[in-house]
C-alpha cells in the first residue's frame, strides 16, 4: 500500500510540473531591457587630500551609482598611470582628486583614453554633512543636468559642458540606478568659474530644495589628450593660491607702513578750522536763570585772571638789577684805569 501512494504522489508532482503556468490577461509581457550606454567612471584621488576633500569625493560618489572606486595613488607615480588603471577598470571616464599642501584641491576629468581632459581648481567646498539640508532623494536614481546659457557662447565651455554631460549623467536601464528623475544638477558661470548645485525636485511645478553638495570649480587647463597632452586652452585669469597666499601675507607684512600712510592722509586732510559755533545759542537751552548766572561767573573768573597777569608783569618790571654785576663792572673800570696810567707813564 505505501509503494502505491509514493507512485501516486510522484505521478501528481509530474503532472503539475508540466502544466504551463497561467497568465493573467492585464499584465503585460516583461520585456528584457539592454543596457546600452555603458559609461563607466573611476573616481578615485592621489595621497595628500585632507578630510573634507575625501568627504566630497564620497559625495559624488553616492550620486553617482556608474561609478568605480580605486585605491589612492601614489605622488611618484604620473598621471598617465590612470589610463592603465581605467582599462583595468573597465571605465571610460575618470574624476582624479589631486591635493596639494593638505590645502589645495584639484579635480581632473578626462575622457579615457582619446581625450579630452580638464584640469580645475575647486574652491568653497560644502559636504552634505556641513550644509544638512532638507532636500533628499533616492539613492542611484537619476539625475537632470541644467546648463547655464552660457555654456553656448564660448567653445571651451561648449566642451566642458559634454565632458561634464557624459561623466555625471546616469547611464538609462544601469543596474545599480533607479529609473526615475527626482534631483537636479546645475552648473552656471559665474566670475569665470563653474558653481555646482544638487537640487530635489519636490513637485511638477518647479519646486526645489537643496541637497549639496557645493563646490565651485575654478578651469585651469583644457588639454587635447587624458591626463595631458596639447593645450586646448588655458584660463587667462587664473591666480594660483600659492600666490593668493604669498600676497596676503606682503600684505600683512606692510601693515605697519599703511598705518603710517594713513596717519598722514588724515592729517593732510583734517580741516584747520571747524566751523563757527555761536555762543549765544547755548544761552536758550535749558534754565535761563542758571545760564545767566554761568556767564557771569565765566565773566568775574575772567577779570580776576586778567588782573593777575597785569600785577605779575608790574612786578617784573619794578626789580631792581642784582648788586652782583654792578661790582664786576666798578672791577672792570678799575683795572682800565690802570692800565691807561701805565701807558702814559
Amino acid at each position: 500500500m505505501a509503494k502505491k501512494t509514493l507512485k501516486r504522489k510522484q505521478k501528481e508532482n509530474v503532472e503539475k510540473e508540466d502544466d504551463p503556468k497561467k497568465k493573467v490577461a492585464d499584465e503585460p509581457a516583461a520585456k528584457k531591457v539592454k543596457w546600452i550606454n555603458r559609461q563607466r567612471v573611476l573616481v578615485f584621488a592621489t595621497r595628500g587630500i585632507n578630510y573634507r576633500h575625501r568627504h566630497l569625493m564620497e559625495d559624488l560618489k553616492k550620486l553617482m551609482p556608474h561609478h568605480r572606486s580605486e585605491c589612492k595613488m601614489e605622488r611618484t607615480k604620473s598621471l598617465q598611470v590612470v589610463n592603465e588603471i581605467c582599462e583595468m577598470k573597465n571605465c571610460n571616464k575618470a574624476i582624479l582628486f589631486e591635493g596639494r599642501m593638505k590645502r589645495d584641491l584639484y579635480m581632473w576629468f578626462a575622457n579615457v583614453p582619446t581625450g579630452p581632459s580638464a584640469k580645475f581648481l575647486i574652491e568653497n567646498i560644502y559636504t552634505m554633512r556641513e550644509l544638512k539640508m532638507t532636500g533628499n532623494c533616492l539613492r542611484g536614481s537619476r539625475p537632470l543636468l541644467s546648463f547655464d546659457e552660457h555654456f553656448t557662447t564660448h567653445a571651451h565651455y561648449n566642451l566642458l559642458k559634454e565632458l561634464l554631460t557624459q561623466i555625471f549623467s546616469v547611464p538609462n536601464h544601469h543596474p545599480k540606478s533607479q529609473p526615475f528623475f527626482d534631483h537636479v544638477y546645475t552648473f552656471a558661470v559665474l566670475d569665470n568659474r563653474i558653481w555646482f548645485r544638487n537640487f530635489q525636485i519636490l513637485t511638477e511645478d518647479g519646486a526645489l530644495t537643496e541637497i549639496g553638495p557645493r563646490f565651485v570649480l575654478n578651469p585651469v587647463k583644457i588639454f587635447s589628450g587624458s591626463f595631458g597632452n596639447d593645450t586646448l586652452w588655458e584660463n587667462p585669469n587664473y591666480i594660483s593660491p600659492a600666490k593668493l597666499r604669498q600676497s596676503l601675507a606682503k600684505k600683512a607684512a606692510n601693515k605697519y607702513i599703511n598705518r603710517v600712510e594713513q596717519k598722514m592722509v588724515r592729517h593732510a586732510n583734517k580741516p584747520d578750522l571747524s566751523y563757527a559755533v555761536n555762543p549765544i545759542d547755548e544761552i536758550f537751552k535749558g534754565d535761563l536763570v542758571e545760564k545767566a548766572m554761568e556767564i557771569e561767573e565765566k565773566f568775574e573768573m575772567d577779570k580776576n585772571e586778567n588782573t593777575k597777569k597785569l600785577v605779575k608783569n608790574k612786578v617784573k618790571k619794578i626789580k631792581k638789577k642784582p648788586v652782583v654785576a654792578k661790582k664786576v663792572k666798578k672791577a672792570k673800570f678799575v683795572k682800565s684805569k690802570k692800565k691807561l696810567q701805565k701807558r702814559r707813564r
